[in-house]
């Protein structure tokens, strides 16, 4: 008889907890003392909890959202629900109610899980979705049941049920940032085909220790940490939240291999000189940096400041998520690139003509791991999905060495006078300026040219640079028609719940401020 947990993704840590029981698997410092779970402990409560779902009455494909912070529990609840076959739908806990309310019943969720001090709307918004199985962690609402009362008493083993291979694993949602968020349907058997994948190309060992500070509930903690090391024995620390001081103290602290985090993070981190230097970061070797448009510039400086290699990491929810890597004969990646095509899966870059370019274009990519759809959207799915090709929206160039470079989203070029305008390559320019740190570019109206590009920038500590200087400093050194017609100065550039530059609120700030008339000149 084939073994049910062959196929399920609940189970992609288990040979692990076999092999290495006494080794920790993860570290929580989301509390007052560090709590350090053993793989063990964490295979024995991944099994209660699949027992405890499962006894409350939900059957495999029924959805259940999970509304948790940076917490060990999130791994036992996600990965615990999928062995069960339940599909798990984490919610950003940064989400306003109406996005939650609409996230829950969209997916049809029949239970949820939830650590009320993650978010302050969700336990009415799951009260007035009327969900029947609620469950939480302390302090627990009157009416909901305790989670810890209920792993404890839960049965330490759990037969699983058979699943076929393109169950839906998890159904995460996307950010929203052209709409309503979209679930992401991932089958077990993509997603396991990627880690192992991963694991065969990119080889961790058990020795590795990833920091996770970013949402675990975004796929930059997932995929960077959690589902590679703790399928191989290793471990992660995971912080509750991102502060740039303690931060780099558990990263020296916990003598970490690894990290990853998006832009903004690693932005941040820069300007701790005097923890850089002073604490130690032998056990560091390598930091990665993703899923947001990463400029050269900033991991030029990350690589300068910690003295290790950094990366440029690329995927997306929908795509499996990883498609771009180093390339497996050992080349090193230039930065600015993600690297080469995976030798697994299969990538194209279309132009806008249809046609399929050998150097630049949107990015289509087709691999196991890829989505099979988004959940009740099929007019969404004929436009995304031809022929199992994945349409990232994403422009990507290739040089003739094979390496691939971001270059923007379709949706974000715009065309300036009769010259086609793609914001990160104006934002790769303003941060060479030595007192730019962090910049987003967006269109305003334009009298005569339909629309001009606009900076919003940050300045680095210390610096001081005047509009002027930073526009001609630009036309100095990128396209007269795509500098920015106005630069202005912000204290912190607005971020979404993933941690990534919020283009389309930077746009309404922008256009508040300069008003609604289209600027002249």
């Amino acid at each position: 008889m084939a073994d049910k947990r062959a196929n399920n993704l609940g189970y992609f840590s288990q040979a692990a907890a076999r092999a290495h029981p006494g080794r920790v698997a993860l570290v929580d410092l989301s509390g007052q003392q560090p709590r350090q779970v053993r793989y063990a402990e964490l295979e024995d409560r991944l099994d209660r909890f699949a027992a405890v779902i499962a006894g409350l009455g939900l059957k495999p494909g029924d959805r259940m959202a999970m509304c948790i912070g940076n917490r060990f529990e999130f791994v036992e609840v996600m990965y615990g629900a999928m062995r069960a076959g339940i599909v798990p739908v984490p919610l950003n806990t940064r989400l306003g109610a109406d996005t939650l309310a609409f996230t829950i019943a969209d997916a049809g969720c029949v239970a949820a899980v939830v650590d009320r001090t993650s978010s302050p709307h969700i336990v009415k918004v799951v009260d007035d979705a009327g969900l029947a199985v609620r469950i939480a962690f302390d302090p627990v609402p009157a009416g909901w049941r305790d989670y810890d009362t209920l792993l404890m008493s839960a049965p330490s083993g759990f037969a699983p049920p058979a699943i076929a291979d393109d169950h839906p694993s998890f159904q995460p949602y996307t950010s929203g940032s052209t709409g309503k968020p979209k679930g992401v349907v991932l089958t077990h058997a993509g997603q396991l085909w990627w880690i192992r994948a991963l694991q065969r190309h990119w080889p961790f060992g058990i020795d590795e220790r990833a920091l996770a500070a970013v949402p675990l509930y975004h796929k930059n903690a997932m995929a960077g940490a959690i589902k590679p090391l703790l399928h191989v024995g290793a471990s992660v620390v995971i912080l509750p939240g991102f502060e740039p001081r303690r931060f780099l103290q558990a990263l020296s602290e916990w003598k970490c291999t690894r990290a990853s985090g998006v832009p903004a993070v690693f932005t941040l981190l820069l300007q701790q000189k005097d923890l850089i230097e002073g604490l130690d970061f032998t056990w560091l070797k390598r930091l990665t940096i993703g899923s947001a448009p990463t400029p050269k510039e900033l991991l030029d400086a990350v690589e300068r400041a910690f003295k290790v290699p950094v990366g440029e990491s690329y995927g997306l929810t929908e795509g499996g998520p990883v498609m771009i890597g180093p390339p497996t004969d050992g080349r090193p990646v230039p930065h600015g690139s993600c690297g080469v095509a995976w030798p697994e899966g299969e990538i194209k870059l279309v132009g806008a003509d249809g046609a399929e370019s050998a150097s630049y274009g949107e990015l289509w990519v087709r691999n196991p791991g890829v989505t099979p759809g988004y959940y009740k959207l099929p007019d969404v799915n004929a436009k995304r999905i031809v022929d199992g090709w994945l349409k990232t929206g994403d422009l990507f160039s290739r040089d003739q060495d094979g390496f691939l470079y971001f270059r923007g989203r379709t949706d974000d070029m715009f065309n300036s006078g009769g010259e086609n305008v793609y914001p990160l390559e104006v934002e790769n320019v303003l941060l060479k300026h030595p007192a730019v740190a962090e910049c987003s570019v967006v269109p305003v109206p334009h009298a005569i040219k339909g629309e001009v590009p606009v900076a919003m920038i940050v300045l680095a500590q210390g610096r001081t640079a005047g509009e002027d200087e930073i526009k001609q400093f630009c036309l100095a050194n990128g396209p007269a028609y795509a500098h920015p017609r106005r630069v202005i100065p912000v204290d912190a550039l607005p971020l979404n719940g993933a941690g990534k530059i919020d283009r389309r609120i930077v746009q309404d700030k922008v256009r508040a401020l300069i008003g609604s008339a289209p600027l002249g000149g």
